[in-house]
């Protein structure tokens, strides 16, 4: 069975173009959708952070009116309840790729505040990718690929993936807040960036990199990591 780091945002927070916080974390179902796929199939999970700090979940991602309803919102409240793996997260920074078989990003606005900065981040993915194991980073997640630039360049430039829109930032509201979207400041990294509808699962394979582009995506991407780690 295969072993599969997860690394999840630690802020809590992200910080607007005015200057306040608006509390975030980690994107419930993101987390919650391959990790069911993937201890469900008999694999195994480990979660790191950075400083190995508790991942905070996004709140309103456990609305029923954000998941589709109480039903939805009670089964992923349940899930994330069940996953110690949470509890006991790793320091990012002491994460070592030999020791995993893939890796998994999730997003939700958090990794706009940190992961997109961290240099114990960019070193892994760089280090996912010229590996050849699945690599799997979903919604505002692909935001960490802007921390593996040397000299301005990143090895992911010339892949194709997706991410979170900037029409689906619009639609909740937090564009013109924003300092920075994730669909443009991605685009920077010379990917070729594609997108399907506002919502609606889309996955983009590139030879070992696997992205998402919205919550909706995270259970259609763990699929396919489960096609190549069974």
């Amino acid at each position: 069975m295969a072993k599969v780091l997860f690394v999840v945002t630690g802020a809590s927070y992200w910080t607007l173009r005015d200057g306040t916080r608006h509390p975030t974390g980690y994107w419930a179902e993101e987390f919650a959708a391959p990790y069911s796929a993937l201890t469900g199939a008999g694999h195994s999970v480990v979660v790191s952070t950075p400083g190995g700090v508790v991942p905070h979940v996004d709140s309103m991602s456990l609305r029923p009116s954000m998941v589709g309803g109480e039903k939805t919102a009670l089964e992923l409240e349940s899930v994330l309840r069940s996953a110690e793996e949470l509890r006991r997260p790793i320091v990012l920074a002491t994460a070592r790729l030999v020791d995993y078989d893939a890796v998994y990003y999730p997003g939700g606005h958090g990794p706009m505040e940190d992961l997109s900065v961290d240099a114990d981040s960019g070193r892994l993915l760089s280090a996912a990718l010229a590996s050849g194991k699945p690599l799997a980073v979903v919604c505002h997640a692909p935001v960490a690929m802007l921390a593996t630039r040397m000299k301005g360049v990143s090895p992911f430039a010339g892949y194709e993936v997706t991410a979170y829109t900037n029409d689906e930032e619009e639609a909740v509201g937090l564009a013109s807040k924003a300092r920075w979207l994730a669909e443009d400041e991605v685009k920077t990294l010379g990917v070729h960036f594609s997108r399907g509808e506002v919502w609606k699962p889309y996955t983009v394979v590139d030879r070992n990199l696997y992205t998402g582009q919205n919550p909706a995506s995270a259970a259609p991407l763990a699929r396919k990591l489960l096609e190549v780690l069974e």
